[in-house]
């Protein structure tokens, strides 16, 4: 199909040629409500596992709708395995966290409490819906897993021996994000990874210990001004990204 589809949505069902999908409600008036949408239309659908399918409106009502799958558009790709662990923020900035550490490719977002964090709850379905738009808008072919909060403390207790860890310390001892990465090892920059990222007023003198106690930290310094934690987050993406991810 040479012409480029305009709406993309994520559907969490198997896609196969001639495949039948019935929409939920909320897909439904999107297409037919917002977009306009009639029989016939083309609408281009992923679900993580099997690429990317263009399908068309094979029936449309106010409250359901159902796409025939034509054929597959676009292979899954990999991508990095790159979780993002973070103390939670204020609604937008959460939100806007969420969208943007999306589109820059990130596969896990893990929020974390610490003993500075000052938000106290985490709607984790706000967290994956706000994925999920922007997965859809970014042309990603996947959309990140969002875990539910959990302690610092529990995270590194538990922590996997293989996944790397980049400590973002606001205390400027780290090496530039960029030339710390840049020269680890082959088989380091291979290994799954996480960007931790701390709270408004950063992590105490015993999480710090504790993260630069982990055989896998990487420390790094993101820079002489102090950043907020949303800023901090997506500058340690892109960073992190350009040395050893995928926009080499």
């Amino acid at each position: 199909m040479s012409k480029k589809i305009d709406i993309r949505l994520y559907i969490d069902t198997t896609l196969t040629i001639n495949g039948l999908i019935g929409l939920s409600q909320e897909h439904a008036h999107y297409l037919g409500g917002v977009m306009r949408k009639k029989v016939g239309a083309s609408v281009a659908v992923f679900n993580g596992r099997d690429g990317e399918w263009a399908c068309e409106i094979a029936e449309i009502k106010k409250r359901a709708a159902t796409l025939r799958v034509i054929g597959r558009i676009k292979e899954q790709a990999s991508e990095p395995d790159l979780m993002l662990a973070f103390a939670p923020i204020k609604k937008a900035r959460i939100d806007f966290m969420a969208q943007k550490a999306t589109e820059l490719g990130v596969s896990h977002l893990q929020p974390v409490f610490t003993r500075r964090t000052n938000v106290e709850r985490v709607k984790s379905e706000r967290l994956y819906a706000n994925a999920i738009e922007a997965a859809e808008q970014c042309e990603r072919l996947s959309v990140p897993k969002v875990s539910e909060p959990t302690k610092l403390d529990d995270l590194l207790a538990s922590w996997p021996s293989e996944r790397m860890i980049m400590f973002c310390d606001e205390d400027l001892s780290g090496r530039s994000a960029h030339e710390a990465l840049s020269t680890l090892t082959d088989k380091q920059k291979t290994h799954p990874w996480a960007i931790l990222i701390g709270p408004e007023g950063g992590f105490d003198d015993t999480e710090r210990a504790a993260i630069r106690a982990m055989k896998q930290t990487v420390v790094v310094s993101l820079g002489p001004r102090v950043l907020r934690a949303d800023t901090a987050a997506m500058a340690a993406i892109s960073l992190w990204q350009s040395a050893i991810g995928d926009w080499r």
